[in-house]
């Protein structure tokens, strides 16, 4: 027994009706440019199996124009050559089919209903016969363009993506270099070794692959939020603090970064060790900064000049930052910590005032903490 398939009713239906649509509006544009007395048929058998593709699994890279196009028009081709060619029609099919396919791995338009278009031109009777090269413009041609232009009306009128492009990952950045290339790798590795042509996009499938991955943190790690895990109480600063004093606060505590709030405790910015660093280079003049680092090897803690020293944090923290509440699961933090840079990141409550930070080392923590829960462990 095949597998069950998963798509809603309202999408099964909007297929066959999208099926419908296209079949009938191709053979009535059909019949408005070449008349009901043309002589061939308005719609040929393979124009059926394509609608299938085109308006039921429209993501696939056999229902992509270029499949559609290319693969009907070599395969009409090679049937036509072969027919002329071989005197047994069997044998002239056989041959076709197989040179249909041989043709479209070449010109990497796989097309399934394009062999029967090979076929149809072998085995279509007189009709077929007589119209010789002909039978690759009119009808194949003509009729695989009405289709794919109601298909691509269709989808756009739907919300439906056609031409499909892979969605970008949801933990994807506009740095390609964020991505981990590792998975992409190993997946084009894998698809290598098969001995057989998978019917789904690479990127398709990484995307899954990444999502199923989330859902699979979620489901394990559901439970865990960032109350569980995050760093409490947490050092900060005021905005209108100085840098040499936001600046002895992270090296008597050893920390890497300074939520800055209000009063009431309401989080405007966040200072890093990497804002006070740029903010002694430019304290310093050029010949300066040129010097020291030829000269000497640049110390751990943050040696601000004096200028440097009396800038307020306000003018040198970061405005924008990533904040999260107690009870955002942890499985969120991974895509945040993964691409998208983030070191620190402030965790409110539920009036939005600082309750904590988490770490990518508070992350790992209670990772490895739930990973080694007994309840996670007989799962």
């Amino acid at each position: 027994m095949p597998g069950p398939i998963l798509l809603k009713w309202p999408e099964r239906i909007r297929s066959s009706a999208g099926a419908f649509i296209g079949l009938a509006l191709t053979a009535t544009l059909m019949q408005v440019s070449f008349g009901s007395s043309a002589a061939f048929p308005m719609l040929i058998a393979p124009m059926g199996a394509s609608a299938v593709l085109l308006f039921a699994v429209p993501a696939s890279p056999l229902a992509q124009p270029w499949s559609l196009i290319g693969g009907n028009l070599v395969s009409a081709t090679v049937g036509v050559i072969c027919g002329m060619l071989v005197p047994d029609p069997f044998i002239a099919a056989a041959l076709a089919a197989a040179g249909a396919i041989a043709a479209m791995f070449a010109f990497r338009c796989i097309h399934p209903p394009s062999g029967a278009v090979a076929l149809t031109a072998v085995l279509g009777g007189p009709a077929i016969h007589a119209l010789g090269f002909r039978f690759i413009i009119e009808p194949v041609f003509v009729q695989s363009l009405f289709l794919l232009g109601s298909a691509l009306v269709y989808h756009a009128i739907t919300g439906h993506r056609y031409p499909h492009v892979a969605l970008v990952p949801r933990d994807a950045t506009a740095d390609p270099a964020a991505h981990q290339p590792s998975l992409r790798a190993d997946l084009e590795a894998v698809l290598r070794r098969r001995s057989e042509l998978l019917d789904v996009n690479p990127d398709d499938l990484e995307t899954l692959l990444r999502e199923t991955e989330m859902q699979a943190y979620a489901r394990n790690f559901g439970e865990l939020t960032c109350r569980d895990i995050m760093s409490n109480p947490v050092i900060t600063v005021a905005p209108g603090a100085t840098a040499g004093t936001a600046s002895y606060l992270l090296n008597q505590h050893g920390i890497k970064a300074l939520p800055v709030i209000t009063d009431d405790r309401r989080v405007i910015g966040i200072v890093t060790r990497a804002n006070l660093a740029s903010s002694a280079s430019e304290a310093r003049p050029g010949w300066i900064e040129k010097w020291s680092r030829r000269w000497f090897t640049p110390r751990p803690s943050l040696g601000l000049s004096r200028p440097a020293r009396r800038s307020t944090v306000q003018s040198l923290m970061t405005n924008h930052v990533h904040t999260v509440t107690v009870d955002t699961p942890i499985v969120e933090l991974v895509p945040i910590f993964a691409t998208h840079g983030h070191h620190h990141i402030p965790v409110l409550d539920a009036h939005r005032r600082l309750a904590g930070i988490i770490t990518q080392a508070d992350l790992i923590a209670g990772l490895y903490r739930r990973t080694r829960a007994p309840a996670y462990r007989a799962a």
